[in-house]
Order: structure tokens, then C-alpha cells, then sequence
């Protein structure tokens, strides 16, 4: 590692197998934690480039515990993390309502680094047992049409990078590369990101892929579609941006996407909005990002079919119905 910091503190950047071998490395336990924390300082000071990106990202599909739904097209919403918005479990509460109207998701999720409660914070506050076994999965997405990945479960890196990433309490190129990495190799997805660098090198990367992908930005700088400000829609076949009228039929302010200050308000909060019971706003930012999920499928001629099958899986219950599920079948 020294030869690699003495590298990076000369202002070079990685190559896409040497940046594959750090993380390789840091997967296999073989630095210390000075060691990954004086590595990961590097990126919060410039920014990661594409091939590194890409390097670390073949570093943790390499190693990663794989997943295989025989086929199925499951879709995952997720964002980068690390907007510094502290808005309650959007992604998360969105794929619900998603599986609620049969489409079969696989979320891939992990604790909040940089905010009070991540994916994986909310699932375990509301009992979901954390698992890597491929068949207790399938059952899962059989009984419930969702499953949930907890990320350091299936990347040996993620595991270990994660106590330095919390103590760090910063946004670091890990942020970046969690929706590149679920494991299940979802079919379609969404990705929200916190920055239009940061669209621009997703766009070119899942470009590369060949799969459907729709990228999202608040333009004001949230990581998701929160209807405070118009928002930014890049896919397979080019960019546009939508008002939130559009996409949610009204403006909402800040604080009512509001987080709360602790998991349990967050594991409250999303509770509430699958009973039915969130605020106008509230629902109106958790629809509008199930209603693009669903859209991105290409099962809806267009976006206001997507999102009319989303409102119709909260107000049906079957959106609260696939958590319940989820939780039994365990």
C-alpha cells in the first residue's frame, strides 16, 4: 500500500488493474485500517476517474457472493448516498410499492455512512434478518416479490471498508460504487445520484453495459426524485428534465422529505407511509420514484401508467402487504 499512496500523493491516477488490485487487496484483509483510511482520503480530496472506478468495481464483482433468480428481471432502485439531505428511506419504500404491483425487485442496500439510517439500518429496525443464502432469497422474492441484499454480506470489501467509512462519516468513491454492484445483476434500474459529474460517469458506465438504465438527479442536489426542484431523467436513449408537477402533480419543501434523527423514526416513519398514512408530500416523493422505477421497465406505455400502478400499490395495501410477507417468510 505505501507504493500505492507514494503513487497517488504524486497526483497520479490508477489504472483500471491497479485500482482492480487495491481493492482486490483490501477485499482479502491485507492492509490495515490506517492504510484503506489514508487511501480513501485520497478521493475526498479529487475526484475518482472512470477507470478506477471501473477497476474497483471488477474488483468487488470478482469477489463478491453471487446470486442467481434463474433468469427473473428483477429491478433495484438505489442512489449513490451522500446528497448530506437526510431525507427518510425513499429508494427503500419505492421498491415496495414496486412489488406490490408484481414487478420482482432485488434491493441491494447497506448502513448509512454519511446519514442516520441507510437501507439496510430501516430493514433491520423493522426485523428483516440479514442473509446471503441463494435459496432463502429466492424464497423470498417468490412469497413476496422482493428481496433485500445487504451489501456487506455479499462484498468481502464492503465488510471491511464499513466500520472506517462510519467513523469517516463522509461520502467517499464508495458511495459511487454500490449500484454498480448488486449482485443479483438486476435486469433494470434506478439510479439516483448526487451530483451531474457523478450522472455523467454513471451514464458512460451503464451505457457499457447494454442493460435498460435510467439515471436520476434533483437539480438541486438530492440523490433521488424529491419534488423540491426539477430533476434531471438520463436513460438508454438520452436526458430530460421534468418538473416536479410532472413527475409528482406538485412542489414539496424540504422539510417534508425530512428523515428524522434517529433509525427508529426512520423505521416509524416508513411504517407509517406503508400503511397509508404519510403526508401528501411524503407520498407524493416515494410514487414519483416507484412510478419512474416502473416506467423503466418498459411495462407502461408511459410515465403517468407507471406511476397510477404505483399509487394503486400503496392505496391497494399490497405495497405494506410485501413487507409483511418479507418479514414472515424469514
Amino acid at each position: 500500500m505505501k507504493k500505492i499512496l507514494q503513487f497517488l500523493f504524486e497526483h497520479k491516477s490508477l489504472s483500471r488493474e491497479m485500482a482492480k488490485e487495491v481493492l482486490f487487496n483490501i477485499g482479502k484483509g491485507q492492509f490495515n485500517e490506517h492504510e484503506i483510511t489514508a487511501f480513501m482520503t485520497v478521493y475526498l480530496m479529487r475526484s475518482v476517474t472512470i477507470e478506477e472506478l471501473q477497476g474497483f468495481r471488477d474488483a468487488l464483482l470478482e469477489l463478491c457472493v453471487p446470486v442467481n433468480f434463474n433468469g427473473e428481471r428483477v429491478l433495484d432502485i438505489v442512489g449513490t448516498g451522500g446528497d448530506g439531505k437526510n431525507t427518510f428511506n425513499i429508494s427503500t419504500l419505492a421498491c415496495f410499492i414496486v412489488a406490490g404491483t408484481g414487478q420482482k425487485v432485488a434491493k441491494h442496500g447497506n448502513y448509512g455512512a454519511s446519514s442516520i439510517s441507510g437501507a439496510s439500518n430501516v430493514m433491520e429496525q423493522l426485523g428483516y434478518k440479514f442473509k446471503n443464502s441463494n435459496e432463502a432469497l429466492q424464497r423470498e422474492l417468490d412469497a413476496a416479490d422482493i428481496c433485500f441484499l445487504h451489501a456487506p454480506l455479499f462484498h468481502p470489501a464492503l465488510k471491511v471498508v464499513g466500520p472506517i467509512r462510519k467513523n469517516l462519516g463522509m461520502r467517499t468513491f464508495f458511495n459511487m460504487l454500490g449500484p454498480m454492484v448488486n449482485p443479483a445483476d438486476p435486469a433494470f434500474q434506478l439510479v439516483g445520484v448526487y451530483n451531474l459529474e457523478m450522472a455523467r460517469i454513471y451514464n458512460y458506465l451503464l451505457q457499457q453495459t447494454g442493460r435498460q438504465f435510467t439515471i436520476i438527479h434533483s437539480l438541486d442536489g438530492y440523490d433521488e426524485i424529491s419534488l423540491t426542484s426539477d430533476t434531471k431523467v438520463i436513460t438508454n436513449s438520452g436526458e430530460q428534465i421534468f418538473t416536479p408537477e410532472q413527475l409528482g402533480k406538485r412542489m414539496v419543501n424540504a422539510s417534508d422529505i425530512y428523515g428524522g434523527n434517529t433509525v427508529e423514526e426512520s423505521a416509524k416513519l416508513f411504517r407509517i407511509i406503508l400503511d397509508g398514512k404519510g403526508s401528501w408530500a411524503q407520498n407524493a416523493v416515494v410514487l414519483a420514484n416507484a412510478g419512474m422505477a416502473l416506467h423503466s421497465t418498459g411495462s407502461y406505455t408511459n410515465y403517468d401508467n407507471a406511476y397510477a400502478a404505483a399509487v394503486e400499490s400503496l392505496e391497494s395495501g399490497r405495497a405494506k402487504a410485501a413487507l409483511d410477507k418479507l418479514i414472515q417468510v424469514q
